[in-house]
């Protein structure tokens, strides 16, 4: 294993995912530090052993500590740490992250950054629908598929320090992915499920509907509380691959419509016995 317990880790934007980062590394013994943009976030950290030191101010000797650092920051943000920090990189230095969308947003990251500072994306495929450090939890990691997305520009060492990083987290499945085909899977798994959420939960006035509702309708909105800064962001970024899931569901969701409206209960019944096959293989 190339992430060994004597890297010492810096995450960078300590939210839920950030947080929860750093509460599984503290966990299994790994020195991790965090910068934050509220004090009360690392007061919090802090009080909770979730990790051994935190600030708000960026100094170059707080930075320069870490071998690894971890970016939990939006993508504008991240880009924007980058160009006014980044020559307070250790040389040497492995930069990771947990952002939604890669594509373009790795390209420019890695177009800007150090020779001597690499950068290896990744993208964990969990969460929850608050957002805090108040709300971190390692436990979000078990179950999860970790998203390794290399370019030609990663070392062999870096791909695999990111690949053991999912690993320690606690994940499930550690998985490389191509950043374009990365973004094109997320636009149809992640944000055009997000968007369906949404949709459930804004098409329809009825008032007192939690009322009336059961399991179905919960779980498939439990996504629809969601953190409007962040995902309109990543929607609009991702705009062109989102948008193509969305005609091809829109597509879909109307052929079920034409089924029903011509009564074609063989079709309705083929179509649901290929969604029931499909969903066994997310059963773990």
């Amino acid at each position: 294993m190339n992430f060994t317990r004597e890297k010492k880790v810096l995450i960078v934007g300590l939210g839920l995912l950030g947080g929860s980062y750093a509460m599984a590394l503290t966990r299994k013994d790994y020195s991790v530090r965090a910068i934050a943009h509220r004090q009360e976030t690392i007061d919090f950290a802090l009080q909770r052993g979730i990790i051994e030191k935190g600030t708000t101010e960026v100094t170059k000797e707080f930075v320069e500590w870490a071998d690894i650092i971890v970016f939990g920051l939006y993508p504008h943000i991240f880009k924007e740490w980058i160009k006014k920090y980044q020559s307070y990189f250790k040389s040497g230095a492995i930069i990771t992250d947990v952002t939604g969308i890669k594509g373009n947003f790795v390209r420019e990251i890695q177009g800007m950054l150090r020779a001597d500072v690499e950068y290896i994306p990744a993208h964990p495929m969990c969460g929850k629908e608050v957002s805090g450090v108040e709300n971190a939890d390692d436990k979000i990691f078990a179950g999860a598929n970790y998203l390794v997305t290399p370019t030609e520009k990663n070392s062999k060492e870096a791909i695999e320090i990111c690949r053991d990083l999912g690993w320690i987290l606690g994940c499930y499945r550690v998985v490389e992915i191509d950043i374009d085909k990365h973004d094109e899977v997320i636009g149809f798994v992640s944000q055009l499920t997000h968007c369906i959420a949404i949709t459930l939960m804004t098409c329809n006035e009825e008032e007192h509907l939690e009322k009336f509702t059961g399991d179905s309708f919960r779980d498939l909105t439990r996504i629809a509380r969601i953190n409007e800064i962040m995902w309109s962001e990543l929607f609009i970024d991702n705009k062109q691959a989102l948008i193509k899931q969305m005609k091809e569901f829109s597509a879909q969701f109307n052929k079920i419509e034409e089924l029903i409206e011509n009564e074609d209960a063989e079709g309705l019944k083929e179509i649901m016995r290929r969604s029931t096959e499909r969903r066994k293989l997310f059963d773990k």
